[in-house]
């Protein structure tokens, strides 16, 4: 038997939307991130982008399980001296949402240029209305991937 291995050119990319009202953050982003990368698919290679597009709605209604909203941090470095921030993320929801998400996401893909690659592919909206009807995206229950 010979191992195939698929270009990016000779991929068919689909479009899929996912409404994440209600969903854990966590769950949603690591079934999305599964989509991206493209392991969903039989012609899946590890070091191209095989993965299909993802239209996230509803991001600002994603839920954090027990305490998270309270606890947890989003901090980040502006790089001058001493200027290491911290938000909660109940602070970071109710501002960006679509960040909160976008990062998650990103924390489940690969590092490095085809992970940035791939996170161009995700596309996250705070409310129900998105811009990408044009694609014909197929609606996607992630519970179910």
């Amino acid at each position: 038997m010979r191992t195939r291995s698929f270009a990016t050119k000779d991929v068919d990319r689909k479009w899929y939307v996912v409404d994440v009202d209600g969903v854990t953050l966590g769950r949603a982003a690591a079934r999305i991130a599964m989509i991206l990368r493209g392991k969903h698919k039989p012609t899946y290679t590890p070091h191209d982008d095989t993965g299909d597009f993802v239209v996230v709605v509803n991001s600002a209604k994603a839920v954090l399980t027990g305490r998270k909203l309270e606890q947890k941090m989003f901090v980040w470095h502006t790089g001058y001296m001493g200027h290491l921030r911290e938000r909660t993320y109940a602070d970071v929801m109710e501002n960006k949402p679509s960040e909160v998400f976008k990062r998650a996401v990103k924390g489940m893909l690969p590092r490095g240029v085809l992970g940035r690659q791939m996170l161009t592919k995700l596309k996250v909206y705070e409310g129900a209305e998105h811009p990408h009807e044009a694609q014909q995206p197929e609606k996607l229950d992630i519970s179910k991937v």
